[in-house]
């Protein structure tokens, strides 16, 4: 047995390990984040319950830290009582990114944890099953320990050879994402095996399976072995240690090999982390921004070899460098061993510990500006500057780019670190808060509006196209998760206003006109960020159904979460849906109970085509409630 299905098989309360059933898993750990925690938290209270259902579940604020107004501190306060009333540690502003905090001091192997943020998948460094889910589902989980997911295949990355000096484990990522593509991994699980794993640090593991999440794989994980134990001994919990491998005669789905000793630097080019080519291939670009940092790439071993080429020499003039270490311990540690001196005394500047340029919160590039960046994704628009262009590299090519003022591969020899200092680290608990108290009472702002909620089922779906747009549509195009707008996370009539205003800025005005209706999109909807604002913002602007040619995984659930049918069509089908026509969607309920296709009708033509609907027995009890809360209320937590 491989070792995913090893560890599923340990959780699993429901279903059967088939590709493609509906299987239900005990959850061991869960992680929130401010930007979908203060939603995720407002529907743990609408469930009624007490102390949270799993070993640990942390809430972590680390997307949003800039008080410009009242609402950001609002939302922490709201999550820091409602932290305390159910149990949850509090991680406070300041101590991290989420991922990176969730390794160093909670990630156990042969454990499971979801978390409603897409990156949740780095743990897998640690041997975990660890899933990014819309926060509703993460409320579930928390609620009553258990998570439903459609069972994934297992696809088998085989590692072989070793790395040159300056090919890092960013390279080895975006080598898989070349050749399987940012839709490679849906509905799949990617298990990394070989010999060339023993050469890779466990942050080096963290950093690839981080970015499974761009392939829109279920999860991504390593075996633990050596390097596990080292990482855990300098975390100061080697007892967590447990051996997880898989078996000898294990059986995979899929296999891709990678020859570690054939890879070079490489770069992911605007706008999708797929568009991959050597750095060679772009030597010599300008550039005027480089970004080191994010739950990718911001670990201690990746801040000491920026800091080792930053060393004696200067930032090009033309460039802002800015570095944002992934913890307040590593930060301490570096601001110790004097490793952030060299980083300022080079001209970088150093920013909070937190996610902030990333998702656009924060040093958005020059208008047209080129950004390199050691983060996941480079979306149009995400990095705050709508014409910016937007390149994925490594820490390496990063800080050396940052110095040349062009993207560059030509290292010297003084800036290789070979060996990152096996230091303990500092630990730093004052950042964590562990309280409980059932009778705390819980903060809300002004600005925290209730959860929209869906209706019931009804036979007929009729509405017109308010929006049709192309293929690997991101949930920041649907919902974009700027400086802007983050701070209001917590209200969603607020937040739709601005639904699709980097792809058609009338949709808001056309889906109030038309009281709601149907959007149509191309390959891959919904893909990105786990953020399920990208499915109650269209439920509150009465949004019927999606149809697209494939859904990412995890929107596909927040749209059926939120009684929002995911219809698949073919290209036909996409040609035949207009925005300037209505439409009725007939026999729905019937449809959605007999698992059959669904007969959509032009009603100007009276032209009709068929539409498929795959739900599982708990998908259709949702979809007929009018989304996961409602079924919760009618039917109890274990409909």
């Amino acid at each position: 047995m491989n070792l995913a299905y090893k560890i599923l098989s340990s959780h699993l309360k429901e279903g059967k390990l088939i590709p493609g059933e509906q299987i239900c898993i005990q959850i061991d750990q869960t992680l929130t984040q401010d930007s979908t925690g203060t939603m995720a938290y407002l529907q743990l209270e609408a469930m009624e319950v007490g102390h949270v259902a799993v070993e640990k579940a942390v809430a972590y604020i680390d997307h949003n830290m800039l008080q410009t107004g009242f609402e950001n501190m609002d939302d922490h306060e709201f999550i820091r009582s409602v932290a305390k009333k159910h149990g949850i540690t509090f991680s406070k502003p300041g101590n991290g990114v989420c991922h990176q905090l969730q390794l160093e001091n909670f990630s156990k192997p042969g454990k499971t944890l979801v978390g409603s943020d897409s990156h949740t998948p780095t743990c897998g460094a640690m041997g975990m099953i660890a899933i990014g889910a819309g926060g509703l589902d993460v409320a579930v989980a928390m609620a009553t320990g258990k998570y439903y997911l459609q069972c994934p295949a297992v696809i088998q990355v085989n590692l072989t050879g070793k790395k040159a000096p300056w090919v890092s484990a960013k390279d080895i990522i975006l080598k898989v994402l070349q050749e399987l593509s940012v839709k490679g991994g849906v509905n799949k699980i990617v298990e990394y095996t070989g010999e060339g794993v023993s050469s890779l640090s466990l942050t080096d593991r963290a950093t690839i399976c981080n970015m499974g999440a761009e392939l829109g794989a279920t999860c991504s994980l390593f075996a633990t072995d050596e390097r596990t134990k080292e990482y855990l001994k300098q975390q100061g919990r080697v007892d967590d240690y447990v051996e997880m491998k898989p078996d000898e005669d294990a059986i995979y789905d899929q296999r891709l090999d990678i020859d570690m000793s054939t890879l070079e630097p490489m770069v992911a080019k605007p706008h999708s982390p797929d568009a991959v080519v050597s750095v060679k291939e772009l030597e010599g670009m300008h550039i005027h921004q480089v970004v080191i940092g994010s739950c990718t790439n911001s670990s201690f071993a990746d801040m000491m070899r920026a800091a080792k080429i930053l060393k004696g020499r200067k930032v090009a003039e033309h460039v802002s460098l800015v570095i944002a270490p992934g913890s307040s311990s590593i930060l301490a540690m570096l601001s110790q061993n004097g490793a952030l001196a060299d980083m300022i005394h080079a001209g970088a500047r150093i920013l909070e510990c937190g996610c902030g340029p990333c998702i656009g919160m924060g040093q958005a590039p020059l208008s047209k500006g080129i950004s390199l960046r050691t983060i996941n994704r480079n979306f149009k628009g995400r990095s705050g500057t709508n014409d910016a262009g937007v390149y994925l590299v490594s820490p390496e090519i990063a800080a050396l780019s940052a110095i040349k003022g062009c993207l560059s591969c030509q290292f010297e020899d003084d800036m290789y670190l070979d060996e990152v200092p096996s230091t303990p680290f500092i630990k730093n608990k004052n950042f964590f808060i562990d309280e409980y108290d059932p009778q705390t009472n819980v903060y809300m702002g002004p600005n925290i509006k209730p959860v929209p909620r869906g209706e019931k089922l009804t036979n007929e779906l009729k509405g017109k196209v308010v929006l049709k747009v192309g293929d690997n549509i991101s949930t920041d195009h649907i919902v974009p998760s700027d400086s802007k707008l983050l701070p209001y996370r917590s209200n969603v009539p607020h937040l739709a206003k601005f639904s699709f205003c980097k792809v058609d800025d009338q949709f808001y005005t056309r889906a109030i006109e038309n009281n709601g209706g149907f959007i149509v999109g191309g390959d891959n909807y919904g893909q990105g960020s786990s953020r399920e604002h990208a499915a109650l913002v269209p439920n509150y602007l009465k949004i019927k159904a999606v149809f697209a040619l494939s859904f990412a995984r995890i929107h596909r659930s927040n749209l059926i979460n939120n009684g929002i049918l995911p219809l698949v069509i073919n290209q036909d089908g996409y040609d035949f849906l207009t925005n300037e026509d209505e439409y009725i969607l007939l026999n729905v309920k019937e449809a959605v109970e007999n698992n059959q296709d669904i007969i959509v009708k032009n009603t100007k033509t009276n032209e009709t085509i068929t539409v498929e609907l795959k739900l599982s027995s708990r998908e259709k009890v949702m979809i007929l409630q009018g989304g996961l809360l409602n079924a919760i209320k009618e039917l109890g937590g274990d409909f």
